[in-house]
């Protein structure tokens, strides 16, 4: 994945506020402390103790993606296509003198 963005998760005890049910889930670091109804009764829970803290990398929006995706196939056509031939000529010698490090 190439995006640096990266969110924490915890693993935690949680306790049912009604039924005093207790279970043990992973939720996001800013989940509140008391949140999250209970899988039972659907009453709010209340986090008891926190097991492990994790580190991931956020997944990625795929719909985003697609449209950035879509955005760059038209992108690169059009700039050529509204450069002059010697515009592209030009770009085209420095990008060469660039990647052979002939420009000092």
């Amino acid at each position: 994945m190439r995006s640096s963005r990266r969110t924490t998760f915890l693993t935690v005890h949680r306790r049912c506020l009604v039924c005093e049910e207790e279970h043990t889930v992973e939720e996001r670091e800013e989940t509140d402390a008391i949140g999250p109804p209970c899988p039972s009764c659907h009453a709010p829970t209340e986090r008891t103790a926190v097991i492990r803290r994790q580190t991931r990398p956020v997944a990625e929006n795929v719909h985003a993606a697609a449209l950035g995706r879509l955005g760059g196939l038209k992108g690169g056509p059009a700039r050529a296509a509204a450069l002059s031939p010697e515009r592209r000529a030009a770009i085209a010698r420095q990008a060469a003198r660039k990647r052979w490090h002939l420009d000092d």
